[in-house]
């Protein structure tokens, strides 16, 4: 089983940076993939980011070059630094943890880029 919390969504305006943060109850650096997802409503859940345990990332297209996802061993965190947000990155956003063949989700975040 593992558990993961996600931190860091709230209101801002097109343009300015949001960071996300995923705290997971096992090391992430044992767990295969780390991720980040998002659903807005009406549409369906999409990979925005994920990173493996060697280190390899890769992004939707819809975000490269904005978004990085990085992982912070101190804190046994996965982040998304989100920069350039736009209203169509509004969204809840999931933390995704795939180890073994089984996927774990966190509760979400909502992030609304509006003016």
């Amino acid at each position: 089983q593992v558990h993961l919390l996600e931190s860091g969504g709230g209101l801002v305006q097109p343009g300015g940076s949001l960071r996300l943060s995923c705290v997971a109850s096992r090391s992430i650096f044992s767990i295969n993939a780390m991720g980040w997802y998002r659903q807005a409503p009406g549409k369906e859940r999409e990979l925005v980011a994920a990173i493996a345990s060697g280190g390899m990332t890769n992004y939707a297209d819809s975000v490269k070059g904005r978004f990085t996802i990085s992982r912070d061993r101190a804190k046994n965190t996965v982040d998304l630094q989100m920069n350039s947000l736009e209203p169509e990155d509004t969204a809840v956003y999931y933390c995704n943890a795939h180890h073994l063949s089984i996927n774990y989700w966190g509760s979400g975040t909502l992030v609304t880029v509006s003016s």
